[in-house]
Order: C-alpha cells, then structure tokens, then sequence
C-alpha cells in the first residue's frame, strides 16, 4: 500500500494530537477516510477543528491509495472483528450494503432538526438513507461530466470549444494537425468508464443513460442508441496518445495545463491541478459539460456511512459529527479545497470560480427536472459487483482491435446481470 505523503499529513496528525488532549467529558470520534491529498487534507482539517470546537477528540485514520479501495479493505477488517469505526467514508450503493449487514447508525434526528429532505436533491438523500432513515451523510458534490481545454492550444489550432460530439471530432482533428495530442487521458478502467458515460449521456440523454447503466435494461443496452455510443466512444481513442495506458488522471491533467494536450475528458476535480499550476478554472483553461451533456448531470458524491457505537459520548461525538458536515460554512470550506461543490442546496458560491458556479446552477436545475444522475465509474450508481464488471468490459472494448460495437453491447448486457 502507498503510504501518505508525511509532509501533506503532519499538520493533520498534530491537530489529531490536540483533539485527543481535549476535556475528558469528550466523545472520542474515530474516522477512516482517503482524504490524503494536500486540498483533502485541509478540508479535513476543517472538519476535525469543528469538532474539536464542540469538545469532542477526534482519532484520525487515514488510509491512503487506491481511489478507496485499501480503506475500503481496511473497513471491512474492522467491521468483522467488530470494532467498526464511528464513520467511514462510504458512497453509494455500498452504503446500502453495509446498512444490510445492520452495522450503521440512523441520525434521523439530526437530519429532521437540519431539514435534509428539504436542502439535498431526493436522488441524493435517497442514497443516503436505508429504509427511510439516514444512516450516511454527505460532504459535497462532484460533476463528472466536464470538458477541460487549454484555451491557447485551441486558438493555435483554430478550433473551438465543442458542443457536441460532431464539434468534438473537428477540434481533435484540428489539434492532431496542430501536432498537439487532441484528448489528455490515463488508460485505466475508471477513466475509460468516465468517457464512456460521457458519451452515453451526451448522445443518449438522461432517460436512455439511467435505463442503460442505472437500471440496467437489457433492450436498452443491446439497442441501437448504445451502439452509436459506443462507435462514438471508440473514436476518440486514436486521439490519445501512445502512452496514456496507466497514466494517473492528474498527469493528464497536466499534460492538458501545460499545452502538451488540447482536451481533457474528466470530473471537477481536475480543478485541484489547474489551481496548482497558478491557473484559473474558466479563465486559464475552459470547462463545459461534456458535448452534448449540458441539460444533464452526472454526480460523484462523498459521505459517510456512520457505524454503530457504545456510550452516550461517543453517539453525541457522531451526530455532531453529521451535523458539522451538513453545515453551510463547512460546506463551503470543503468545497473550495477540494474542487468540487456544495452538496447541501442555497448555499452561496460566491468565493468559487466560474466553474463551480456553473455546476452549481446546474446542479440545481438537474435537480429539478430530473436529470441528475449518479455516476456508475464513480460509485455512485450500481453495487460493486457490477461496476466491476461493466468497467472491464468497457476498457476490453477500448483497447481491443477485434471487438465490435455488438460485441460490447452483449458483454454490457451480460456484466450489468453480474450478481
């Protein structure tokens, strides 16, 4: 496993110090999260001083690596040998599973007292709650279906920003001619999948994208609108460069700040590298949803499930641990250090750049007309399982040079039943 970076986590660990000095009467809250990068780290920060704030010690348990994957290993050590911690990051359907196992903690009378069902978008509070109680709470809100553009590279090669997938191609090819690598990208299965549903929901819309890779339906996965998606998805793939296959997102993204690239297909938080390299998201280098996406909205949440604990102290530590995330001010703290945006409705953006503004409006209109929609390479969307196995298939396609369009349709069809 990676280790974190010392540097980025010696501020959190002597703030984790303080918190464990705090008075006796405090509720001890141990948290496992992959918060390790240096704008995560300080959204932590945030989080653990408003508790500290409240008296309660905060027993910090960071795991490192793996986009979740090695504190989800570690999670699950926890829970079997029974000493679950009082949250954990969790996000989507598996939140629901761990509530199956009759593991987490309802905070209901937080939520009622905060209003969530009126300040979260049903779609969201939804996967926050098992039968009908709130057992997660959640941090933010990403937008997965962004296109990046160096807006120098574009002019060099006279191309514009695209709307659609037919626009998209012309400025590949334009910037191919240009002797520049038209589309940054890291050739692993999440960043295929983030591509791909792209696609499926710039070609296919809302309602084709949540019966095809939310439900999964059969007649809709093997029909004739997911193959033009996939004929489309397979396209861009010659203006990737030779040398994506591995390649880390953040890499990209610097490929495409530093020109070497013209475009990025990739979720908001690309924004952590763009403000990193002294440049403005929106000014320095453009964003708009993917082509053809603009009326809809793919999401990547963050929460945490709460697990069962013993003693009042501690179950007092856990709910105001819910409502300090719930809260406007820590909202707004986190969302400006790590990219992304409010998850809790009406709360201001002012202080965030162009970018998030636009998701933030979009956010809410998609809300309300029923286009918001969880992303499946990012969780959000269907069981472990499944997302596996739909991703596998997917980067097949991406790299195979013998696999057709039907042939990727039949394997969805059949990865989307994986129990």
């Amino acid at each position: 496993m990676k280790r974190p970076d010392p540097a980025l986590i010696a501020p959190l660990l002597a703030l984790a110090a303080l918190m464990t000095n705090a008075r006796a009467s405090a509720g001890e809250l141990e948290v496992l999260h992959y918060w390790t990068s240096g704008g995560e780290a300080k959204a932590a920060g945030a989080l653990k001083a408003t508790l500290q704030a409240k008296g309660h010690a905060w027993k910090d348990f960071a795991v490192a690596g793996g986009g979740g994957d090695a504190a989800m290993t570690v999670l699950k050590s926890r829970v079997v040998s029974g000493n679950a911690p009082a949250a954990a990051q969790v996000k989507g359907p598996s939140i629901r599973e761990w509530a199956d196992e009759g593991v987490l903690a309802s905070v209901d009378e937080v939520a009622k007292a905060d209003q969530w069902d009126a300040v979260l978008p049903k779609v969201v509070s939804e996967i926050m709650k098992h039968e009908g109680s709130y057992v997660a709470v959640p941090v933010n809100v990403h937008r997965v279906n962004w296109l990046w553009a160096n807006p120098e590279v574009l002019k060099k090669a006279g191309a514009t920003m695209p709307a659609t997938w037919d626009e998209f191609f012309v400025a590949a090819e334009a910037l191919r001619k240009a002797g520049v690598i038209p589309v940054a990208h890291g050739g692993q299965s999440w960043q295929d999948f983030t591509i791909f549903e792209s696609v499926a929901l710039g070609l296919g819309g809302a309602e084709f994208y949540r019966k095809a890779l939310v439900q999964r339906d059969a007649s809709t996965l093997t029909g004739a609108t997911m193959e033009k998606v996939l004929d489309t998805f397979k396209r861009i793939k010659p203006y990737t460069d030779r040398n994506a296959s591995g390649r880390d997102w953040n890499l990209a993204t610097a490929m495409m700040i530093r020109g070497e690239a013209g475009m990025q297909l990739m979720g908001d938080w690309a924004k952590g590298e763009i403000v990193a390299a002294g440049k403005v998201p929106g000014k320095d280098v453009l964003c708009a949803p993917a082509p053809g996406s603009a009326g809809a909205y793919a999401f990547n949440i963050d929460s945490f499930a709460l697990f069962q604990v013993q003693g009042a102290d501690k179950v007092k530590a856990q709910k105001d641990l819910a409502a300090a995330i719930m809260a406007p001010a820590f909202q707004e703290t986190f969302s400006l250090n790590k990219g992304s945006i409010p998850v809790r409705l009406g709360v201001g953006l002012d202080k965030f750049d162009d970018c998030a503004k636009r998701s933030g409006k979009d956010f809410a209109d998609t809300a309300k007309a029923g286009t918001l929609l969880p992303s499946i390479a990012h969780g959000m969307a269907v069981p472990p399982a499944v997302e596996g196995a739909m991703k596998d298939v997917v980067t097949q396609f991406w790299n195979s040079e013998k696999m057709t369009s039907k042939d990727a349709m039949t394997k969805l069809a059949s990865a989307a039943r994986t129990q």
